[in-house]
């Protein structure tokens, strides 16, 4: 499989030609905004099919975020269930800067740069993007300015603290709940005023088109990858692959590569925070409704207006209501299922993995760990001879202080 060819994604991956997956995603519909995105989308089409391009990003791939990311035969957790499942990490973690973010970050730059801006512009959550961000346009000589929620600033320190030494601007956000969606409101404002001189540098496979399919395709490497090293590794392909759900970069990045097998269950995992029964989960795809979401159609949670729902999660990365279009039509569709993981088996499957492994997961990528776990145990003995391969898709540097304030340890 080629790993940087688009015209190799599986076809489910790929928008229409105004940028809807289904009835999901599409162009936006702000004037000014829409003649942006037409130059963004023009460029990144002519750029990925650029011979100097593509040498340029996988040399970055090799010898900066240190690709090929990978894979781990998790003995210790697989044998909490005795002759059940087996389990594998996709290991994202050792990315340089510790997580998935980085594969589009520098995929983003790049295109900034042949663009000829001069500023990249972003939203963060949990501060993975905002550190990958701000990294690669250290690397390329950039300016870059990160928007934040207050909430997630108090939460995520230590990646506040490298935002500040890689030489962004920080933009405290502290309007509605001072989390995610509010970043991305006031990412967008920002950008809005600069677009000329500016590029907005989405952090998943969220937004109006070509954001998702952009995000998507640099994300993509991740399942190319898996695919390769785990038929090496073990000579066919896992029974399921897993990975957290968000707005679902790291996870269509993992899916990728599967989504032509019929033989792979793919699931998706999302936050069921303190409960479904409870308004404190940012399970949008289970419990949300579709809707238009700033600039593109998906499901997400809403309250009875249609306005968009608060929402919770133990991982600032997942706590958006809205989802990635292309993961929407994915639930349509039936190849992906999505199911969830409640804060306390996240906090659980983070000290398990820990504490059996010597690896210390971001709580986001916790949830596919819980699940994995949870589901070697419902299949038990009858898991015997299979495989489930999860995505780790950060490490939890960023999250040692919280667990360990939430524990009490």
């Amino acid at each position: 499989m080629n790993c940087v060819s688009i015209n190799d994604l599986p076809k489910m991956m790929r928008p229409n030609e105004t940028g809807f997956f289904g009835e999901y995603g599409g162009p936006v519909g702000h004037p000014v905004l829409a003649v942006e995105m037409e130059k963004i989308k023009a460029a990144f089409y002519n750029i990925i099919n650029d011979a100097e391009f593509i040498s340029e990003m996988k040399r970055l791939h090799e010898t900066y975020i240190g690709r090929p990311s990978p894979i781990y035969h998790a003995k210790n957790l697989s044998n909490l269930t005795p002759n059940g499942a087996q389990i594998y990490l996709k290991r994202e973690d050792l990315n340089h800067t510790g997580a998935h973010k980085i594969n589009h970050c520098i995929g983003e730059v790049l295109l900034a740069k042949k663009m000829g801006k001069k500023k990249v512009i972003a939203e963060t959550g949990a501060g993975q993007h905002g550190v990958a961000l701000a990294t690669a346009a250290a690397l390329v000589g950039l300016e870059c300015e990160i928007h934040m929620g207050v909430v997630d600033i108090a939460k995520e320190h230590p990646n506040v603290s490298r935002m500040k030494i890689l030489g962004c601007t920080l933009v405290p956000v502290s309007e509605g709940a001072g989390t995610l969606k509010e970043a991305v409101d006031s990412a967008f404002g920002a950008y809005l005023q600069d677009p000329e001189n500016s590029l907005f540098a989405i952090g998943s496979v969220v937004g109006p088109s070509p954001f998702p399919e952009m995000v998507a395709y640099f994300q993509s490497i991740v399942g190319c990858e898996a695919r390769e090293q785990f038929e090496k590794l073990t000579g066919g392909f896992p029974n399921e692959v897993v990975a957290c759900v968000g707005g679902g970069s790291n996870a269509i990045g993992l899916f990728s590569g599967f989504l032509d097998e019929a033989s792979v269950r793919i699931v998706g995992i999302e936050p069921a925070g303190e409960g479904l029964d409870t308004n404190r989960h940012a399970a949008t795809l289970t419990l949300g409704k579709v809707g238009e979401l700033q600039g593109f159609r998906c499901y997400f949670l809403q309250n009875e207006d249609g306005s968009p729902a608060a929402v919770h999660s133990i991982a600032s990365g997942l706590d958006y209501p809205g989802v990635g279009p292309v993961h929407c039509y994915l639930k349509d569709l039936g190849r992906v299922h999505y199911e969830t993981a409640t804060d306390q088996e996240t906090l659980d499957a983070f000290m398990t993995l820990s504490r059996e492994e010597g690896i210390i997961p971001a709580l986001e990528s916790s949830h596919a760990v819980a699940y994995a776990i949870r589901r070697a145990r419902e299949l038990g003995a009858s898991g015997q001879g299979q495989s489930i391969l999860v995505n780790l898709s950060g490490r939890g540097d960023k999250d040692i202080d919280f667990v360990i304030e939430k524990l009490g340890l």
